[in-house]
Formats: structure tokens, sequence, C-alpha cells
């Protein structure tokens, strides 16, 4: 089917203000802003008038009056060079001579009076030059502040207010209806790109702006200047309503709109050669927005297979979507089965590519590319085996130039909900979320240094993101977007109308009707089933996971005797009496909670009697491989201890836990 892409839709109203009370405030504004130099000059006029009244006039007392006056207007000509906001040096000085050559003018009036020949000639010519001098400024400085699209310097004005970063100036390079992008230039070598990005709040408050109205980014070509776009949070407050898909029958490279950035433009996101781990508190809309815009597009795609797991909410968030899924697993079981034979294929599909001279997936290679959504994901983690961790690593590792991106969806992304070396080699997706604590989980240091704040939404704007990932630019992973919405009933977000609109959208787009390679179409569970994908447990897969499950662990078992070798054909010896001639492996010991926890204790007063000062949690091997003991309840219990102070922390860097003293219970 051939790609067509669909017309860009508004996504918000235009808000632009053309009333005629604000058309004649701006008039009004530009009219005095011309005018008042010449205020200044009848003002002044008259204060030299007053003074020579009430302080000249005299030959007793006209000297003392000149000294007098002339300290004034040196205290007030050094004010207003101490005070002058003008941005360089020709202002500065035009300011300054303006305030003296006027003053001097007054002093000259209590000496000589108004009147005298030379001292009007002198007011009235030097008031004009001087006047016209401010206008001729003012033109200049206000070259295009009115024409669309002309660059104009109203937010460098704005930053000389602020006085956030004393030495920098920030100058307009380009303004659009909802964005205003600038340059800041950086005293060199005293401060960088990075200063401004932790500078940021605070010229927000200089400038009297929302928060969150900034964003700066590293000058890739000069240390000394950064990137700073300028636009309006506020415009976000509100749902977006979903506008359709991008570009249906297009290819799966072509990118997804999923979204509006708060400058405005459409969020088109190509989500090739990459992961991407999707967190926020619940009721930010991670699954709503973040899973039912990029999946929403995603099928409509015609070279793409999306399976997908959610052991936690069942079919509530991916239901709808069934019908356009190869598969859905909804029991523990199912999604370890279905990463498994993943796995199984990656290594099928790179020789594949291999074999026609690619290094990675490309539109047309031949093969359908493969979209992993793990809902959830830490209920899936948390009942794999070391092995099956090992294969589903092994699998994002190989992927990404297999054809295929794993999407990772989770409230918080700290190491007991996601393996430290997954999260590394992850894009993100961070909504809202309670604390800047929980931010640091879902955010790259790059879009942290940049000024990413997903905690000023919390849950309260649903749908709000940021998006940092190889394929967004730079200057938009702290940018903050916001997911469309599907089902608007009034303006408002309705769940009913949502999963009514995305069954109705699910079942145009049905996985059935796509032709796929033969190794997507063997992994695949597409049906006409309403649940199609599904694994519902019920009594007959319930037996056939015992046996499936008996059978795993027979082939990952050692052999118990290998000496003893037969063929198919061999003629089967009856055993002697008594024990068989060989020992099975023993059970995991059954253990109580109470003995869970001395047994844990008495491993890590173990390590530390053996010289042990830091360890990790492979050093409890012993106990999973001999008790009941899984290892994901070590890690916890482990990051119990560490809170009740009995570790003495944690390394990121490093993966180890502290162990300064012996452990003991409190």
């Amino acid at each position: 089917m051939a790609s067509t892409r669909t017309a860009a839709v508004p996504a918000v109203p235009d808000v632009t203000d053309t009333s005629m009370e604000r058309l004649a405030a701006r008039a009004v504004s530009k009219v005095m802003l011309y005018a008042t130099p010449w205020f200044v000059g009848v003002l002044v006029f008259g204060l030299g008038v007053a003074l020579y009244y009430t302080l000249g006039g005299t030959t007793e007392w006209v000297a003392w009056s000149a000294v007098l006056t002339t300290m004034g207007v040196l205290v007030l000509t050094g004010v207003t060079y101490g005070q002058s906001h003008a941005r360089g040096p020709w202002g500065k000085a035009h300011t300054t001579l303006s305030t003296f050559l006027a003053g001097m003018w007054v002093v000259a009036c209590v000496i000589a009076g108004p009147g005298h020949p030379l001292i009007w000639r002198l007011g009235v010519i030097g008031g004009i030059t001087v006047a016209l001098t401010w206008d001729i400024r003012t033109a200049i400085r206000r070259k295009g502040w009115d024409a669309p699209g002309v660059i104009h310097d109203k937010l460098g004005f704005l930053f000389d207010q602020a006085h956030a970063m004393p030495g920098a100036k920030m100058k307009t390079v380009e303004q659009g209806d909802a964005k205003i992008k600038a340059k800041l230039e950086l005293p060199a070598g005293e401060k960088i790109a990075e200063d401004a990005q932790k500078k940021a709040p605070y010229m927000e408050s200089g400038m009297h702006l929302p928060p969150g109205s900034l964003t700066v980014t590293v000058d890739p070509d000069d240390a000394s200047r950064a990137d700073v776009v300028l636009s309006d949070p506020r415009v976000m407050k509100k749902p977006i309503p979903w506008p359709g898909p991008a570009w249906p029958g297009g290819s799966i490279a072509d990118p997804l709109r999923v979204g509006v950035w708060q400058d405005l433009d459409v969020v088109e996101y190509c989500i090739l050669g990459h992961h991407l781990q999707l967190m926020g508190m619940t009721g930010a809309g991670k699954s709503i927005g973040g899973c039912w815009n990029i999946l929403g597009e995603a099928i409509t795609r015609t070279d793409v297979a999306v399976f997908a797991a959610d052991v936690t909410k069942g079919t509530q968030t991916l239901g709808p979507l069934a019908p356009a899924l190869h598969r859905l697993e909804t029991t523990p079981e199912g999604a370890r089965a279905m990463l498994r034979d993943l796995q199984s294929k990656v290594k099928e599909r790179t020789s594949q590519l291999a074999a026609k001279g690619l290094q990675k997936w490309k539109p047309g290679c031949g093969l359908a590319y493969w979209v992993i959504w793990l809902e959830e994901c830490p209920d899936i983690f948390d009942t794999m085996s070391d092995k099956e961790m090992e294969s589903f690593l092994s699998l994002a590792k190989a992927l990404r130039s297999g054809g295929g991106s794993i999407f990772l969806s989770l409230q918080r992304s700290d190491y007991t909900q996601m393996p430290t070396i997954a999260r590394g080699q992850l894009g993100n997706m961070c909504f809202g979320v309670q604390s800047s604590s929980d931010a640091a989980f879902g955010l790259s240091e790059a879009m942290q240094d940049a000024g990413a704040r997903p905690e000023l939404w919390e849950n309260g704007q649903p749908g709000m993101a940021y998006l940092g990932a190889p394929t967004i630019a730079r200057e938009r992973i702290a940018m903050p977007l916001r997911t469309y919405a599907w089902g608007m009933k009034d303006g408002d977000f309705d769940d009913e109308r949502a999963s009514a609109a995305m069954r109705e959208h699910a079942a145009k787009w049905p996985a059935a009707a796509k032709k796929v390679d033969t190794t997507t179409a063997a992994l695949s569970q597409v049906s006409s089933s309403p649940a199609a994908g599904t694994t519902e447990p019920g009594e007959d897969q319930e037996e056939d996971e015992e046996v499936k499950n008996v059978s795993t662990e027979y082939l990952e078992t050692d052999d118990p005797d290998p000496t003893v070798q037969a063929d198919a054909d061999d003629e089967i010896e009856e055993l002697p009496e008594g024990d068989p001639p060989w020992e099975f492996a023993p059970p995991g010991r059954r253990m109580t909670a109470e003995e869970r926890g001395a047994a844990l204790m008495a491993r890590l007063q173990e390590l530390w009697d053996e010289g042990a000062r830091e360890f990790s949690s492979g050093d409890f091997k012993p106990l999973w491989e001999s008790t009941d003991i899984s290892r994901a309840w070590i890690q916890k219990q482990l990051k119990k201890l560490d809170a009740a102070g009995v570790l003495g922390g944690y390394d990121d860097e490093r993966q180890m836990y502290l162990m300064p003293e012996r452990p003991e219970l409190p």
C-alpha cells in the first residue's frame, strides 16, 4: 500500500489577540514611546525656569545655587551611568550624556535665566537634537517588532531586565507564531552552556515568565554560546485531540506523530534503531498517552508486527489494540515464553539481513520490524530466572540491528525495577513524576542538564512528557510535549469514548491482514477472536503450562549420568533392584519467612567475616540455588536493609552495596 501523508491538523486553537481594544492600546503605546523625549524636554525647560525664580536671580545666592545644582546634576549623571540597562557602550553613553547635558542646561538657567539669548537658543536647538536622537534610537531598537516573521530583540530586552546571568547577552535569531529562538552569548572563559541551563528557572523568574518557558541547550559549534527557545507552557494545559494517523499505509521508518511540542510543532518520532523506556507516576498518562499514541501509529504501517504483554492490568490497556497485535500475552508464563521465542529467532533475522548485505534493518528488506511492548515491565522481570533475564538482555542488544525496538513501561525505573545495564541503553520518555529524585530515573543526564522538570506536573496534566532518543533533536529533549488524547468529549478526555475510539481504530488495521515474513508469522498468534493473541488461563492451558515447565526443566538439567548412552533402536535393559544408578538434584529447600530472613543475614555476616566490605546480589547465588529464595526477593530485601541503615548505601556506578560495619539487625 502506498504511503499517504495526511494534512497536518491544528494542534490547539489560535489564541492570537486581534481585538480592537488591543490594537488601539498597541498604537497608543507606540506613539508614547516616540513622544516621551519631547515631554521630558518640556519638563526640563519648566524645571530650569522654576529653579531660576526660586534659587537664582540675585547676585548674593546665585553662586551657591549654581554649585549645589551642579552637584545634583553630577549625582544624577552617575546614577544614570550605573543603572543604565543599555545593551552596548553607545547606548550607555547616550543615556548618560543626555542626563548630563539636560542638567547643565538647568544650571545655566539658574545662573543666567531662561530668557538669556544664548540659554534659550541652546535649550530649543539642543532639546530638539537630543529628543530626535532618542526617537532614532527607539526606531532602530523597535525595527520589525510588530512585523510577523521579522527578527527583533524583545527577548534580549527581557533578558537584560532579569539580571540572572551578569555579562551574558541574549539575541533573537528567529521568531515564529508560538516560539522565539535566540542565541545566548556567554562571557568567554567564565561561563558555559551548562551554567545557563541551571540558571533557566532564575531567568524565567527575572523575566516574569511562566515556569518551563525557556529551553536551553548547548551550541555544538561554540562553547561560549547556548541555544534558547522561548515558548508558552500554558498552551499545553488542555487535552489535544488525536488528529488521526499521520502516514497510514506507510513504513515504520516514517516518523510516528505522537503529540505536540510546547512550541506547537508536531512531535515526529522515528523509533528505528533504539529501545525506549516510558516512566511516570500513576495517572500521568504513560499508558493512554504513550502506549496508545505510539502503537496507534505503528499498527497503521505495513512493515511492522507488534508483540505485547501486560501481566498486571491484563487487557485494560492493550485489549482495545488486540486485533492489530500479532501477539498479546497477559500471564507471566505467556510473557516469558513470548520473549524466549523472540530471542530464539534474532540470530536467524540478522543472518538474513547479512545475506542481503545489510548491517541493519531497512524498509523493503523483507522482514517485518518488531515492536515489543512490555507494559508494567517490572512485574514481568520479577518472574524471570537469571537465565531468562540474560536471554532478554541478549535480545535487547541484538534486536537494534536485527530490526526491532523494545518499549518498557513502568512507574519508577530504579535498580530494583529495571536492570541497570538495560536502563543505560534506553531512550527516555518521562511523564509526570512525584519528585525530582524520581525524575532522575526517567531522564537521561543530558535531559536533566538541559532543565527537564517532569515533577512540575505530577499527575495533574496527564499526557505531558519529555522525550529524549537518538532520533530526537537535542534542542527538543528538554522541551515538554503533550501526547494526543483519544475520545474527547466537550473538550475533555473521556475514558469510555477513548476505549471505543481505539477499538474502532485497531479494527481498521488487523494484524491478520498484514503480509509478514515466515519468522514473524511463526511467532504470531493472530486469530479472528476479539481477544486475538491473549492467553487467558483455563484448565487445559494450566495443564499445558505444567507440561511445558517440566520439559523445560528437564532440558535445562545436567545429564545425571553421561556414561549412559543409547540409540533409539537399542533394547532397554531392566534396571536392577534397589536405587537407580544416578542421583537427581535435590529440590530447593522450602523455608518460612523467618528462615529466609535469617539465611539472608547469615550470608551477609559470612561475607563480612570473609573480608568483604562491598557486595552485589550475585554474592547470594548459593541461597537461590539451594533454597526457594529468589534473586528478586533478595534484591528487594537488600533495598529494605539499606533503607533501615543496616547497610552502608548503594554505589550506582559500580552496582555494589557498601558494608562498612558487620551487619546486625536493630
